[in-house]
């Protein structure tokens, strides 16, 4: 089946934008896909890190309000730890990273402050007694057990940052796997685009200078127009046309010109 120069065309045109357009959809969709998927892992990363910031500072203040009551000479009063606010965040940890590196971290976070949590509560007796050096008790006693409270809090946060920081390198190499489908399609379009340019210049443009040519060397020299190339369209028809037309016509001006010459020579003939 004979294809026209117009089908051609569009034909070259709409796999160029097929492909782009098919590419381009899948780099969105790829993106979209990952981006929700890691964006919810770096959002839970980010509230668990500031979770166990948060289980940071209620065991600070804590320690530091025990020191302040062991400082003050006046009948101080005891501090309390809401242990069961502190737990729920523990709890919230456990949900909210399903990983095998932070619960048994969340873990010990909890068995460290139910251990500090109980030599705490000797604080009352401590106060209370005559034979027990309350400032002996705070660094000799309690201190090891909010030390040991605060490093496995600290474990817990390097855990969930390391975590977050995986996440993000997740994140940018998806970046840049969605992207690649999207690249790809342009490297080819811009092949497709070079090769239907060459196509064009060979098969349409170049004719065409060669058909110009010929007809200029037929209307300036009276040369006879020859020029033919392979093809099947419309400019095949359109060269075959004009050869036809230009042929006809350079035998035409050879009649006027035979005619003429024969008129000549009866006038001259029939002059005395």
């Amino acid at each position: 089946m004979k294809l026209s120069i117009r089908t051609k065309l569009t034909l070259s045109l709409s796999a160029i934008a097929a492909i782009l357009l098919i590419s381009a959809t899948i780099s969105v969709l790829e993106y979209a896909k990952m981006s929700t998927y890691v964006s919810d892992l770096i959002a839970d990363d980010i509230q668990s890190l500031n979770t166990a910031h948060k289980l940071a500072d209620i065991s600070s203040r804590y320690n530091l309000d025990i020191l302040a009551a062991i400082g003050d000479d006046s009948d101080a009063e005891i501090p309390v730890f809401d242990q069961e606010y502190f737990l729920s965040h523990c709890d919230s940890l456990r949900t909210s990273l399903e990983l095998n590196v932070i619960q048994p971290l969340t873990d010990s976070v909890v068995y460290s402050c139910s251990a500090y949590v109980l030599t705490s509560l000797e604080l009352g007796n401590v106060l209370d007694s005559y034979f027990i050096d309350s400032r002996s008790w705070y660094f000799n006693r309690l201190q090891p057990g909010f030390a040991l409270l605060s490093s496995d809090i600290d474990a817990l946060e390097t855990a969930i940052y390391n975590d977050l920081e995986k996440n993000s390198k997740t994140f940018e190499r998806g970046f840049y796997r969605s992207i690649i489908p999207g690249v790809v399609a342009v490297a080819v379009g811009l092949l497709l685009v070079l090769m239907l340019l060459l196509f064009i210049l060979s098969y349409y443009v170049t004719p065409l200078y060669r058909m110009l040519d010929a007809l200029d060397g037929y209307r300036s020299y009276n040369k006879k127009y020859t020029y033919t190339f392979e093809g099947d369209d419309q400019l095949l028809k359109l060269n075959e046309g004009i050869s036809e037309v230009a042929n006809e016509n350079l035998q035409l001006r050879k009649r006027l010109k035979d005619l003429k010459s024969r008129i000549s020579d009866e006038l001259e003939s029939n002059q005395p």
